[in-house]
Parts: C-alpha cells; structure tokens; sequence
C-alpha cells in the first residue's frame, strides 16, 4: 500500500504522528459535516483532502488549535445562553 504523500512528508509540517492523526481526523469530520450540511457530495474521501491540506500546508496545526478554541469559546456562550 502506498501512501502518498509520504508520512515522513507530512511530519515535516507536523510535530507528531499522534498530531497529525488528531488534526486530520478533526478536519475530515468536519468536511463531512460541511458536506452533509450543504448537499454537495466530496469529489474525494474526507481524510484524503485533510491529508492534502496538511501536505500542502493549508491545514496547520496553529490554525488548527485556533479554531477548536473558537469553538470551544462558542460552545461556552451558548450553554451560558442556555441556562438564562
């Protein structure tokens, strides 16, 4: 099975194996929901266009952790919101 691009590729973009699983595991589910929440189909797998990003250096670990953060910060004002 060949993997392209190469694992030693992507690790130069990210730290760790364990880091890059997490940040295109992450990516992949929400390019799924994106996808199921507009109606248009992927052209390819969801990991392999998080993968693509990574190699191209789109997808990067910083904006990676800052977008969990903005999420998380949202997710805070909604349950606040919530218990009003």
């Amino acid at each position: 099975m060949l993997l392209y691009p190469p694992i030693k590729d992507l690790l130069g973009q990210v730290p760790s194996r364990y880091m890059l699983v997490n940040l295109v595991a992450s990516r992949a589910r929400k390019l799924s929901s994106e996808s199921e929440a507009s109606g248009e189909p992927l052209e390819e797998k969801a990991v392999s266009l998080a993968i693509q990003e990574v190699a191209d250096g789109t997808l990067t670990v910083e904006e990676a952790e800052e977008e969990l953060s903005a999420e998380e910060s949202a997710e805070e004002d909604s349950e606040v919101e919530a218990q009003e």
